[in-house]
């Protein structure tokens, strides 16, 4: 457990995005922050990191906010990964998730992208998808409601009424999944659904 640990929170850069739903990543990242009083700096890898641990004495961890649109996230997070040599199981991506309903979480070791353009272009940049994801479900769109606009929308005021509870469920599983490793995490947050 000597081995650093990088926390992506995956988000769009600027005030337009930072409450819409692809941007819940990032918010997990600032709780994560916000919960031990550090604060993010510029990174030449173009994005910010906070760099804490989650107890004395254990393993160092890297939460990083990255400054580029979710599409091309791979870049700065392989850059990252490589600047604080964190292997590739090291690695959590925090994202949104459509098909998970809203106010629930899954945690996963590799697989497919589902569709989620950062994740694809992380597994592209990492040459490989077997990386460490919490997947913050957002639910499908209602109606015929185009994906892309739910996405970049807002939470609406009954999904605020439970965002801080999802919020800081998300920051657990990625602490959880640091301490305790997958296996317990899933046992947790799985059998909550």
């Amino acid at each position: 457990m000597t081995d650093p640990w990088l926390v992506i929170g995956l988000g769009n850069p600027g005030p337009r995005y930072e409450t819409t739903r692809h941007n819940i990543g990032q918010l997990v990242s600032d709780e994560l922050t916000d919960r031990r009083n550090e604060r993010f700096r510029q990174h030449k890898a173009g994005a910010r990191v906070a760099e804490t641990r989650l107890r004395p004495g254990g393993p160092r961890m890297i939460v990083a906010k990255l400054n580029c649109f979710m599409n091309v996230s791979g870049a700065p997070t392989a850059a990252l990964a490589k600047f604080y040599s964190v292997p590739t199981e090291n690695i959590i991506v925090i994202h949104d998730e459509l098909d998970i309903p809203y106010d629930t979480i899954k945690v996963k070791i590799g697989g497919g992208h589902g569709g989620h353009n950062g994740v694809r272009d992380i597994a592209r940049a990492l040459t490989t998808p077997d990386f460490l994801r919490v997947r913050v479900g957002i639910g499908r769109p209602p109606g015929h409601r185009d994906v892309s606009d739910w996405v970049l929308s807002p939470f609406n005021n009954e999904e605020h009424k439970t965002l801080g509870n999802l919020v800081s469920d998300a920051a657990d599983a990625v602490e959880q999944l640091v301490n305790d490793g997958l296996i317990a995490t899933q046992q947790r947050f799985h059998s909550a659904t």
